[in-house]
């Protein structure tokens, strides 16, 4: 991961539901749960999610699985307890993380994306497999992987609660040969009626080959299946998920 952390993830963490709103992650959140469901063969009844962010993803899932949260930033837990205040979060990093327990399930979405050398990703399997009991099923879904990558722009935002938010996202690899890319991104924001400001990000992501994804997790001890993301707001094949299964003894 990145010495120097994304802004939206530290100081500018208040507006990240004006960025990413919860109410969109609905659809997302039934397809994780499906996946989980079909590889487990029953729903979990447990699940750790790993780099949980503002909450967005557990806002919809936890209403069928006891949820255990996990990010390494204190000021997105803090965000996501203002809509998940039932649910138990815990401050740790995923690539050393140790609780002491299992589950059912291991859920890593989107914040795999920081995880940026195959050493990193290579510990952060290894603390999916060591909270998983026998016959459980961790999901990786990053944003991209080396076949699937593609450089593009998108904008949106929200406004709540006298504040506004609006952003434009540009994704590219200034280097082709490493196992990076970055993705810059320019709010704008608003509030109480000042003039707007505009504040720049830059995020450094990891890029892996899919080989190199399959690899890592046969080597931790998973049988996995590379899957797609069905999601009627992405084209088919555009996002890889990989169901992990934890043999059972």
């Amino acid at each position: 991961m990145s010495s120097d952390p994304p802004r939206l993830y530290g100081e500018l963490a208040p507006w990240f539901h004006l960025l990413t709103a919860p109410e969109e992650y609905a659809e997302e959140a039934a397809f994780f749960l499906g996946q989980f469901t079909d590889a487990l063969g029953e729903a979990p009844r447990t699940l750790l999610e790993l780099g949980s962010g503002g909450g967005n993803m557990a806002s919809h899932y936890k209403a069928h699985v006891q949820a255990t949260l996990t990010d390494i930033s204190p000021e997105m837990l803090a965000l996501s307890r203002t809509i998940n205040p039932e649910l138990e979060h815990i401050q740790g990093d995923m690539r050393d993380l140790r609780l002491g327990r299992t589950f059912d399930a291991v859920l890593v979405h989107d914040a795999v994306c920081y995880i940026a050398s195959l050493g990193d990703l290579t510990s952060a399997i290894e603390t999916a497999f060591v909270h998983l009991r026998p016959g459980g099923v961790a999901v990786f879904a990053p944003d991209h992987t080396r076949e699937n990558f593609r450089e593009a722009t998108d904008h949106g935002g929200h406004d709540r609660d006298g504040r506004a938010l609006r952003y434009l996202e540009w994704t590219y690899d200034p280097d082709p040969t490493d196992t990076t890319y970055e993705v810059a991104y320019a709010y704008i924001l608003r509030e109480g009626g000042q003039p707007p400001r505009v504040e720049l990000d830059i995020h450094t992501d990891g890029l892996f080959a899919r080989a190199d994804w399959l690899r890592l997790l046969g080597a931790a001890g998973f049988v996995v299946e590379r899957r797609t993301l069905v999601h009627s707001d992405v084209e088919p094949d555009a996002h890889d998920v990989f169901v992990a299964i934890k043999p059972g003894v």
